[in-house]
Parts: C-alpha cells; structure tokens; sequence
C-alpha cells in the first residue's frame, strides 16, 4: 500500500520564515513511500523542477537539501508509525539510474554556509538509517538499480546490504576527487574502508576512478555485497529483504504511532512550541532557549505511553527541539551563542524519563523514544554554535534535561536566590541519573560525563554515588559539573561579560574550538564523519582548486577542465 493521509499537506519548503523541515510522504515531491507487512520501500524518484530554491535542476534522480528533508521524514515516520517494518528497500524510480549524487550546480552556486549545513544535515540523515539497523531492528538494504554516483553511492553505503543490478553497465563509484575536486560530503571514503572493510589500495584506486567499478569487481572489492541480474532483481531483492526481516525483534502487530504536525509559532523575535521557545537577541547575537519540564503526572504504563502517543511529554519535547536545532542551524546564522535554560519540576522529569526509559528495554516505542533523544542531543554535540547553559533557581536540570547543559561548552549555576526574588528560598540544584551514564552516547561512543572527565574512572564513579538527588551550587562546582557559580550580585555581570566575550571571538575558530574540546577520546566512524572528513571537505570546498573561476566546480560540464594550482597544503 502506498502511505498517504487524506488531506495531508507539507509546509511550504521555504518561505517567510526560511527553511521548513515539515514534510508528510502525502506532499513528497521526490520519494515515494510503500509499506506491505515487514517490508517497506522508499523509492527515489526525483522531480526535476523541484528543487528546494530556484537555479538548477535535479537531474539523474541528484539531491539537494529539500530531497534530504522528505528522507528524513519517512525515516523518522518509518520508525514511529510503521514498527511492523522490519526492512526497508531503498531504490530508484527512474531507469538505468539509482542516484548521481548531491546536485552539482546547486553546490556551485551555494555559500559556504549552505554546504556546511547540507552535508552536516544529509550526514545526520544517513546516521540515522544506521542507527535504526543498529538500535530499532530496521533493517535499510540498498537495490541499486542503475548507475550510483558520489552521493548516490554513499546513501547505499548507509545501508547494511548494497545489491547491484548486473546489467554490464550500472556501477557504484565516488569520482568527486576526479571529477570535482573536491571528496565525498556524506562520509562516503569513511564507510567504504571501515564500513565495509575494502582494502585501502583498492579504496584508493576506487575514489580515483571517475567511472566507478562494477560487476563481479565490485563485490570482490566488497563495495557492493551482491549481484543479481536484471530479470531476476526484484525476486532477488525482495527475497533477501524478508531473511533480513526474519531477524528482527520489532512487532508484528503493533499499532504506530502518528507523528502529527508540531504546534509552532514563528515570529521575528523568536519560535514558541508547547515544551520549549526560543527568544532572539540579533544585537548581542543570541538564542535564549528554555526547556520547560512536565506539568502532569507521568505515565503509570506502558499502555498510557501509548495512549499518547505523540503527546508523551519526552517524545514532543525532543520533536520540538529537533525542529528548532534544524531551524536555528538553517534560518539564523548569525546567532552564534545559544544561552540554554530548562524551567520546571526536576522530579517530574526524573518520573517521565524513568517511565519510557525504564521500559525501552522491552517495548519497541519507548525504546524508539529513548533513540530518538539520542539522536537530537547528538545533533546539539555537531552544532557549530556556542553553547551555554545557565541554571538557576526554578531549572528543571535533571537526567535527560541535565543532558543539555552537559552538552554545553560552559555551564553556569546561580549560587544565591532568584535575581528577581531576593527574599526567596528557592535554590539552583541539578540532579544526575541513570541516565546520564551511557543512555544518550555521544558519536564517540562515550557518555557526556565520560567525555568531561575522560579516564577519570574515580571520579565518574564519585559522580554515580550522587544520583538521585539534588546537588547544591557548591556540590556541583566540587563535582566539577559546571564551570562556574556566580553569586546573585555578580550572576548578571558574569553573563553578560560571557555572551560578549564570545561575540567579540572569530566564529569560524570558535567552530574549531568547540568541535575540537567536545569530542575527546575514542574515534568512531560517526566522529571521523563529522570532524575530520566534513573539515576536509568543508575547507577544500572553499580553495580556489575547486570554487575557484578555473575550478573544477565552476568548469565540470562545460567541457574545460579545470585549472589546478599543483602546490600541496
């Protein structure tokens, strides 16, 4: 059956208020989504004209960022409102081509900035179909059903299983480094030597070869796991996608849960959701983005997570702050400090969390839940913004929301009374959980407070011992769980010098910086992705070899070729 919903219509993709990340498979302009018992398939057929801003158009099934956005959503949707789909089936519509990849005249014409956030947001997006082979029992298996280029490719590197049409002329290839100078955006050589175990020699002749390997080559080179021939591929694809599905835990018969859209106000001063709002300064450079807590009881069942669905206060506040992160990111730029605040009852959100959290052992939707959280607060982690957070009296940081501000690069708490309550008893505390040791990885594999205090066993098994109670300003600064506790005469000054510290620091080294402080420790294939790929890519984007007037960006079909500056850097 083909998933659609009567009447569903998608925000319009840019308007007014910048980039909308809402999609709904009713409006896809570029996917098309069927689900039959365990098997779903999400096949790309691109719309030419449908390209996310005016200036180019999405030939041979290629990609920009709005194609991204509707992949997203269905792998989000396939997750959350299909848990009966056990694999998912990633082809092309179009014949004799899988994908060429992201869309070479809209790299061409992009800004810097745009790239950056197009391969960070595609890269998040590929993770993501990782993590649901991984985490939810989902498997994705790539039918390569024509020529798969750059891109392409690396959508079904994704995937835990690649086959490949053997009609003598569909091939995989990565010729970014021949063709345009530049390398694979979306972790395409990462995947390729420790994904999938192709030798670095051949890897190095692969990411060489502008026409790609294919056939028998490419699945000895273990670039694709299988061949199958044209009259056979469906048969083929279609069999191995049911063994895959043999071995997932997920439900056969379990209802989904609706996505529905996000309750969300947007305005020039700022985007207010039900859990969480976002307030600009554009003169000092900042978003104050404040957390709100639970105001009811939390489940007392797994059947009442159910019940609602969408509405289970973590499963709305994490879509919420998904959405503004992607907003921020996109939309504003220029507000490069993010003041991070939580406001609500810590104990209702301890309840909440150990709720879903407490069961996503043993149900598919809490479990679903609690990877989803995951997956945004690692997208906080890859955020190239400044991050701080502020706790104070009235602030709910507690587990998942205590999350946030280890997540931040300073974290600030008010030791004294509230600012405008100076005869008040009411104190700043955080209170660390269970949740706070391995629920939430970063893409380095550690926890937050593995990352802070990297191989001090002791002291994290100190920082254990307290949990489940409410640490005081001068417990945390003992802990070493904030940077610094400013009294209530000096709490405002103390900011202030803070945010305009920042602001008066190069953005671009801060980014480095902050990349560089926040991921300690072991690399794994997600960090080798964003930090020392997308930096490579991200800076060979701008030399003249490739955006040059003479690059290889600028010349590819034209017929010149491109002139190159032969200096190594």
């Amino acid at each position: 059956m083909t998933v659609v919903a009567e009447g569903a219509e998608a925000e319009a993709p840019v308007g007014s208020d910048g980039v909308s990340f809402d999609r709904h498979p009713a409006s896809y302009r570029h996917w098309r989504l069927r689900v039959a018992g365990p098997v779903a398939w999400l096949e790309l057929d691109v719309d030419e004209q449908g390209g996310l801003v005016p200036g180019y158009e999405l030939k041979l099934n290629s990609y920009d960022l709005g194609v991204d956005i509707e992949l997203y959503d269905a792998t989000q949707r396939l997750r959350f409102e299909h848990p009966g789909v056990k694999t998912v089936i990633l082809m092309s519509g179009k014949d004799g081509v899988f994908c060429a990849g992201a869309n070479i005249r809209m790299l061409a014409a992009s800004a810097h900035g745009w790239k950056v956030n197009f391969c960070k947001f595609t890269n998040e997006t590929r993770n993501g179909m990782e993590d649901a082979t991984a985490n939810s029992g989902q498997t994705y298996l790539a039918a390569v059903n024509g020529a798969c280029a750059g891109g392409g490719y690396e959508l079904a590197l994704a995937c835990d299983k690649i086959i490949l049409i053997d009609d003598n002329s569909s091939s995989v290839a990565l010729p970014e480094v021949p063709l345009l100078g530049v390398l694979p955006g979306t972790g395409g050589l990462t995947r390729v030597v420790d994904k999938r175990g192709v030798r670095k020699d051949r890897a190095d002749v692969f990411a060489t070869r502008s026409d790609g390997v294919k056939g028998k080559t490419a699945v000895e080179w273990k670039l694709v796991d299988e061949l199958a021939p044209r009259r056979d591929f469906a048969a083929v694809v279609e069999k191995r996608a049911l063994e895959l599905a043999e071995n997932s835990p997920r439900p056969a018969d379990a209802a989904g849960v609706e996505l529905t859209p996000l309750d969300r106000r947007v305005t020039e001063s700022g985007l207010t959701y039900p859990h969480v709002t976002a307030v600009f300064d554009r003169p000092a450079g900042t978003v104050e983005i404040t957390v709100h807590g639970p105001e009811g009881d939390a489940p007392a069942s797994v059947a009442e997570i159910h019940e609602r669905g969408a509405g289970t206060w973590l499963l709305a506040v994490t879509r919420e702050l998904d959405d503004l992160i992607l907003r921020l990111r996109t939309n504003e730029p220029t507000l490069g400090t993010w003041l991070l605040r939580t406001r609500g009852d810590a104990e209702r959100v301890l309840a909440h969390e150990q709720a879903v959290l407490g069961h996503a052992g043993e149900d598919w939707l809490c479990n679903e839940i609690r990877h989803y959280t995951k997956r945004v607060l690692k997208r906080l982690d890859v955020t190239s913004r400044s991050l701080i957070a502020l706790i104070e009296p009235g602030s709910c940081f507690a587990g998942v929301l205590l999350e946030l501000a280890l997540a931040a690069d300073r974290q600030y708490i008010l030791d004294g009374p509230p600012i405008d309550d100076e005869d008040s008893e009411e104190r700043a505390a955080i209170t660390l959980s269970e949740a706070n040791f391995g629920t939430f990885p970063m893409g380095n594999g550690l926890s937050r407070l593995e990352s802070r205090f990297y191989g001090e066993h002791d002291h994290l098994d100190w920082l254990h011992r307290e949990t489940g109670r409410a640490l005081t300003p001068a417990e945390t600064v003992e802990l070493g769980l904030v940077t610094d506790a400013p009294d209530d005469l000096d709490w405002e000054d103390e900011i202030r010098i803070v945010v305009e510290g920042r602001a008066a620091l190069s953005p671009d080294s801060l980014t480095g910086m902050e990349a560089n402080h926040r991921f300690v420790g072991p690399e794994t294939l997600e960090t080798k992705i964003f930090g020392r790929l997308t930096a490579w890519q991200n800076w060979i984007f701008t030399r003249p070899n490739a955006s040059g007037p003479e690059g290889a960006l600028r010349r590819y079909g034209t017929g010149q070729k491109a002139t190159f500056d032969r200096k190594r850097v």
